[in-house]
């Protein structure tokens, strides 16, 4: 596992676009599948990508985008689908083909059903290159809340009452907020060649604190990382507040040899 500990939400930021845009790079125009996420944390990673397209040639031609989650019951179209914020994100502003843009379909009539196909269509896809994560203050990936199996597939969620407040500033009032989901499954998310963790923000530094340095639990279902052979995990400052460790990830961060 690597660790970057930077300054500010927007340093981490940096941190992320630079693995993104490297995965792109080192396949040299071969295809290239990321999945990806939504919430607060990514945004700014969103926009350093879009600006090294508009301004440093970086094209998203040959990438297939296949996303963590959606909620059940909203439309591709709804104005707080996932579908709709990765169009507005990034979509729209890079060279993103969008019929290589994949969302689970929130407005499946069959939910069960849909986890499945999703499922089914990223292994079709050849699995996914890089995995972009974020954590949610009980420790969840995707929407993976505690107790979900480390081993999950795709599937039907139902959100904490914590998770549904946390994103209700979001929606118009909290009552507004799905319940349900459908979400990549912890095991699913294992699958991808590598993963990269965004986490900013003082109201996640216990998530951070336990996805390193806690043990392996359905609990926090981010620690799964620790499984993983090729996991990183960028944090500000204010998120890596609660490491126990934080003066040694610093010093291996200040210290990290050159890759040959």
């Amino acid at each position: 596992m690597e660790i970057y500990i930077r300054p500010t939400a927007d340093d981490a930021s940096v941190v992320v676009a630079d693995h993104i845009e490297a995965a792109i790079r080192e396949a040299d125009g071969d295809p290239v599948t990321l999945g990806l996420a939504t919430g607060s944390s990514p945004i700014a990673a969103y926009d350093e990508l879009a600006r090294r397209h508009l301004d440093e040639g970086l094209s998203f031609a040959n990438v297939t985008v296949f996303m963590l989650d959606e909620y059940v019951g909203l439309s591709p179209e709804h104005p707080q689908s996932y579908a709709r914020f990765i169009r507005e994100h990034l979509v729209e502003k890079v060279d993103l083909d969008p019929a290589k843009v994949f969302c689970p379909r929130g407005d499946t009539g069959d939910p069960v059903a849909e986890a499945a196909r999703y499922d089914a269509a990223i292994k079709d896809a050849g699995g996914i290159d890089l995995q972009l994560l974020g954590v949610g203050a009980t420790g969840h990936i995707g929407f993976n809340e505690p107790g979900t199996s480390l081993a999950s597939r795709t599937h039907l969620v139902t959100l904490t009452p914590k998770t549904i407040a946390d994103n209700s500033r979001f929606f118009d009032s909290k009552d507004d907020v799905p319940i349900h989901a459908i979400s990549q499954g912890v095991g699913t998310i294992r699958e991808a060649r590598k993963l990269l963790l965004i986490a900013t923000g003082e109201n996640k530094a216990e998530a951070v604190r336990q996805t390193i340095e806690g043990g392996v639990s359905a609990r926090w279902t981010s620690t799964a990382l620790q499984l993983h052979e090729d996991a990183t995990i960028v944090v500000d400052s204010s998120a890596a507040s609660k490491l126990d460790y934080l003066d040694y990830y610093r010093f291996i961060d200040a210290n990290r040899p050159e890759k040959k």
